[in-house]
């Protein structure tokens, strides 16, 4: 039986293997730092065979600062960390299918990479704007230029984990993008083929995050930089010239993403009307041609007016809308018309901006099939009938040719890179919106809007998506889910990551408990106004970032000798119970952690199942072959034990044995 390796995943160790697939003559062999030997990458090998030309010198595009390289050190090292369940805090643990995560975004994301890869759908993040007063995480990396930071006093005696980034440090820069640059890069592994991230920033950084994300996203996959309006007044204060936007930077995971519409607004649909009594409901008068003559040579040539004999086209490099059979089937609804060729070949090349050898010559005309005066009286006969065909002639039939758009199949609007208050809300309204949940008074100072977020939603998610915050402050986004589920009967989930942040507040010793808090409120408020919505998920499990459940001998036995590991009878923490196990081992196996399961009593044991199978588990000491074969039997995907939990050598064999024989497909482990 395997054993389970209990610590996140070698990122470092995936990319050579990636690349080796690639390049296997790049791959070369090293030793780590136990003297063991491992697999490496031959950079300057490697350069050379993504260039045309010999790669000679260091001199490349590229945006850099001091602690970049130990950033990208520190994501792709692994990490013997776990999550652990707090279901006391949580609401609804049993059903509710978002997470809200208390820890460092860094190390938890480091976690969730097996288990939510490519799975979310849409990600929102306000992170610190470094303005000079703004907290930001003190990572491990910054420890590679510990005597610089020793000297200007950047570390406290606590080593603090969070620590205000004044603009008198040195590396008031450098140490906001280190911070920035190795979260974003965990962060694109979450997203989906189809996912795109949203990153809310003032002026202060916007430059510098813009050509990070162009570096981690590519700058084809850039969206746009959306400014919202946050304020609807100016203050009297205001110096130079006033800020009255900030922004919102928008990448996608691969180039050409497409957002959704947003919802008609009333003035919009004001514009469409039923002059004609159409069947087909309101329409808008637009234009009877597209782009495109010179492509579509087979869609420019002329069409008679029935009311007044003369031969109408498309204008210059224009065509008309649709294919000739088309366009025949409707003016045959004004009166009968036929093809005709036409003398017109000089016409059609002058619109296709070709010369008359490079036109086609086998295009024919739309022309009246009987007498101008018998075509005028049947026209004059559908204009005065009404419920005209599609393609109309406008001005009372004495005008062009002009096409019915219909609003029932417009669709809604196109966002742009402006958004205003009136639309997604300002600040003010934000910390109301948290005032009138915490009665009276807003614990949170740069709150954002629900309606902002909801806008993101709306044009970057499905009714199912998953959707991340990994620094989620007050918890606006799992507010703005709530809404947006109810609004649309969606099944939208989140995961809020946000690490537990002192305050000086009498009500709340963390950002978590305002975060969490709110949550609660906003659920319960949406509720108890719709009644009917009783399938709302409004819950939460709550996660923590902890130290691993395993003692050091687990990922070092070999370093203690036999009378020492006598000392060890269990390799897991006395203080971790079989909950804090399950979800160790689900991120290890790459599964979700907001899956449905059930603990039942098998023969006096207890036996753990996930998501129906996905993952059995017993934690417990001494599992009889019965109670082994009772869970083998339920031909589980994953099975997992205690390493300790087997009598003897021969007990944990005997397990393998029945598992080949009840469950071969099951893949068994130990912790």
């Amino acid at each position: 039986m395997d054993k389970m390796r209990m610590e996140s995943v070698d990122m470092t160790a995936q990319n050579v293997e990636k690349i080796g697939a690639l390049f296997p003559n790049c791959v070369t062999e090293a030793v780590d730092e136990s003297g063991k030997p491992k697999k490496a990458i031959n950079f300057d090998l490697l350069r050379q065979m993504l260039s045309d030309d010999v790669v000679d010198g260091d001199e490349a595009y590229e945006f850099t600062w001091v602690g970049k390289k130990a950033a990208i050190v520190e994501v792709n090292k692994p990490i013997r960390k776990t999550l652990r369940p707090c279901v006391e805090e949580s609401k609804d643990w049993d059903t509710t299918e978002n997470l809200y995560i208390e820890g460092d975004n860094l190390e938890v994301m480091k976690l969730l990479q097996e288990s939510y890869l490519g799975k979310v759908k849409m990600i929102y993040i306000d992170p610190p704007y470094n303005t000079g007063n703004d907290f930001i995480y003190r990572d491990d990396f910054s420890s590679s230029i510990k005597e610089y930071d020793e000297q200007i006093g950047l570390f406290d005696e606590e080593e603090n984990h969070l620590f205000r980034n004044t603009d008198s440090n040195g590396r008031f820069h450098s140490d906001w993008c280190s911070m920035l640059y190795s979260r974003l890069l965990l962060a694109r592994n979450l997203l989906t083929d189809d996912g795109v991230i949203f990153i809310s920033i003032d002026d202060h950084e916007a430059d510098n995050l813009k050509k990070m994300c162009d570096e981690i996203y590519g700058e084809e996959c850039f969206v746009g930089n959306i400014s919202w309006q946050r304020t609807y007044s100016m203050r009297n204060d205001s110096k130079g010239i006033p800020t009255e936007v900030e922004h919102i930077l928008v990448y996608s995971n691969q180039p050409d993403w497409i957002p959704n519409l947003l919802p008609r607004t009333a003035e919009m649909d004001a514009k469409y009307k039923n002059p004609d009594n159409d069947p087909n409901g309101a329409w808008q008068n637009t234009s009877a041609f597209a782009p495109g003559a010179l492509t579509h040579q087979g869609m420019v040539y002329g069409i008679q007016h029935p009311f007044t004999g003369e031969i109408l086209y498309p204008t210059m490099g224009a065509c008309w809308r649709y294919q000739q059979s088309q366009m025949l089937e409707y003016m045959n609804g004004w009166c009968k018309y036929e093809l005709k060729a036409l003398d017109d070949i000089g016409k059609r090349a002058l619109i296709c901006g070709v010369s008359e050898n490079e036109i086609r010559k086998d295009i024919k005309g739309i022309v009246l099939a009987e007498s101008l005066q018998t075509s005028k009286k049947n026209a004059e006969a559908v204009l005065a009938r009404g419920q005209w065909p599609r393609f109309f002639f406008s001005n009372g039939g004495k005008g062009g040719i002009r096409r019915k758009t219909y609003l029932e199949k417009v669709g809604g609007k196109n966002a742009t890179n402006y958004w205003s208050f009136s639309e997604v809300g300002h600040t003010d309204e934000a910390k109301k919106e948290l005032m009138a949940l915490f009665d009276g008074v807003a614990p949170f100072d740069t709150p954002k809007p629900v309606r902002l977020i909801d806008r993101i939603l709306t044009i970057a998610t499905g009714n199912n998506s998953l959707v991340l915050d990994f620094f989620s402050g007050s918890a606006t986004l799992a507010h703005a889910v709530i809404n947006k589920n109810l609004e649309d009967a969606g099944k939208r989930k989140y995961i809020l990551i946000q690490i537990p942040e002192k305050l000086k507040n009498p009500n709340f010793s963390t950002l978590c408990e305002i975060g969490k808090e709110r949550i609660r409120r906003a659920g319960e408020k949406i509720k108890s106004e719709h009644p009917e919505a009783k399938d709302l998920d409004v819950g939460f499990r709550v996660l923590k970032l902890d130290d691993t459940n395993m003692k050091d001998v687990y990922y070092s036995a070999d370093e203690y000798d036999q009378q020492n590991l006598e000392l060890y009878l269990s390799n897991i923490k006395e203080d971790r119970t079989d909950l804090d196990l399950l979800f160790g081992c689900l991120l290890e196996w790459g599964i979700p952690l907001s899956l449905p399961y059930i603990s039942e009593n098998m023969g006096g044991y207890t036996v753990h199942n996930y998501n129906d199978g996905d993952l059995i588990a017993c934690f417990d000491e001494n599992i009889p072959d019965s109670v082994i074969k009772a869970i083998a039997r339920k031909q589980p995907l994953r099975a997992v034990f205690r390493d300790s939990g087997f009598a003897n050598s021969p007990s944990k064999i005997n397990v393998g044995e029945i598992f080949k024989m009840l469950a071969p497909d099951t893949r068994v482990k130990v912790i």
